[in-house]
């Protein structure tokens, strides 16, 4: 098969996404206003809640079962190391261009996090389809590349709502404390005055300090059980602090819960023969999850250009930041992929299975995870500049992920 040939496979997917997304930042214009943020919110409520849950079941029930378990084990470790390096090379981005405070978490989780779900679902699918494809028969590549593309989407949201929404979370709470350090030292004062003031008028409410003898009271005998109350109470404490940190409703995300439910479907014989196939008596409820994901993919696509539109008005973000993301996420993880991928296929980790290959180093080459720009907003620290990053980044994808995607079917073919 000719470099030509690869190429034009490559393009097709890419010049896809670029005509939808590009859809859907006209729709989001003010003269149109089909997209508008309303519209934009309740059909990202929509997708995040039904369709892309309905989507990573479906793919990951048809495919997961405990032989492909054998060679898929190797993917969440994969994207680990993305996150990994990514974030390492965010840090050093950091030091070279030192940001404010509040924008630190956006630059390191846009270098650690990629879009590890909607665009697989989008590119390994038109990949696929390509005449010029060396994935073999289309029916089957489609088949195994959606459930590759959402066992990505499922770990990458894993760590995604726990790592990257972490760093996001402390950045902007620093922030925060440096604005109240910066505060006016009348306000301060006051504050301590205030303070200081309560604390008086609380100790003369308080008893003054009698021994526990001449108050009838055992001293030491009850020393053990009251510490041992105290650690329980400061263990309770800490395990309500750790949950309320870590935050399981986000860190269970939909889309998470969804590939969870894929995989018992898939790996309980009794519930597999009774939903997955041609003649399973439960099949309806198979397809009707079918049905609902395969809308996942353009309602995705449209946001994600309605979003852009932002970026368009500019934040007046350091030039210096934007290529240092672009830098790492286009060019330096890519490379490094090639030598963690060729390098795992060498020590028999990964199975010579041509698409699998390819998806694992298609995840060193993906832009941004659009779900940083949820991120943000959730905490109000850097959403212009998010959505100037998200703009550079995407328009610039449809070169890299072209040659990315070229060289890669090359290397893998």
């Amino acid at each position: 098969m000719g470099l030509l040939d690869l190429f034009v496979a490559a393009s097709m997917p890419v010049l896809k996404v670029l005509l939808v997304t590009g859809l859907g930042l006209i729709l989001a214009l003010d003269r149109i206003d089909l997209l508008g943020d309303d519209a934009r919110k309740h059909l990202n409520n929509i997708v995040f809640f039904v369709f892309s849950p309905a989507l990573v079941s479906s793919n990951l029930a048809k495919t997961i079962t405990y032989e492909s378990m054998k060679k898929l084990w190797f993917m969440p470790f994969n994207i680990l190391i993305t996150f990994i390096i990514g974030s390492i090379l965010g840090w050093a981005v950091l030091q070279i261009t030192r940001p404010s405070q509040h924008l630190r978490g956006l630059v390191v989780g846009c270098c650690a996090a990629g879009n590890l779900g909607n665009m697989l679902l989008i590119i390994i699918p038109a990949v696929c389809k390509e005449k010029g494809s060396p994935f073999g028969d289309p029916g089957i590549c489609h088949t195994y590349g959606m459930g590759y593309a959402s066992l990505s989407m499922a770990v990458g949201a894993i760590y995604l709502w726990s790592y990257v929404y972490n760093i996001v979370r402390i950045s902007s709470s620093k922030s925060t404390k440096e604005v109240e350090i910066n505060d006016p030292p009348a306000s301060r004062s006051s504050r301590e005055g205030s303070i200081s003031q309560l604390g008086t008028s609380t100790e003369s409410l308080l008893p003054s300090k009698v021994p526990p003898e001449q108050l009838g009271l055992p001293s030491t005998r009850f020393d053990h059980k009251t510490q041992q109350a105290h650690l329980g109470t400061k263990l309770k404490q800490y395990m309500e602090n750790l949950s309320k940190k870590i935050n399981l409703k986000t860190l269970l995300a939909p889309s998470t819960t969804g590939a969870i439910a894929g995989f018992i479907v898939g790996l309980v014989p009794q519930i597999r023969k009774l939903m997955i196939g041609d003649v399973a008596p439960l099949r309806v409820i198979e397809n009707s999850a079918i049905l609902l994901g395969d809308g996942a993919i353009p309602l995705l696509t449209l946001i994600m250009g309605g979003n852009l539109l932002k970026g368009l008005t500019g934040s007046g973000i350091q030039k210096s930041l934007l290529v240092g993301i672009i830098v790492v996420r286009y060019i330096i993880l890519p490379l490094i992929g090639i030598v963690a991928v060729k390098g795992a296929i060498r020590l028999g980790l990964v199975q010579h299975d041509p698409l699998y290959q390819f998806v694992l180093l298609l995840q060193f080459a993906l832009p941004p995870a659009m779900n940083i720009g949820t991120i943000t907003q959730l905490f109000g620290a850097g959403e212009s500049e998010c959505s100037v990053i998200m703009l550079w980044a995407y328009a610039l994808a449809s070169i890299s992920l072209t040659l990315w995607t070229t060289f890669f079917m090359w290397l893998v073919a």
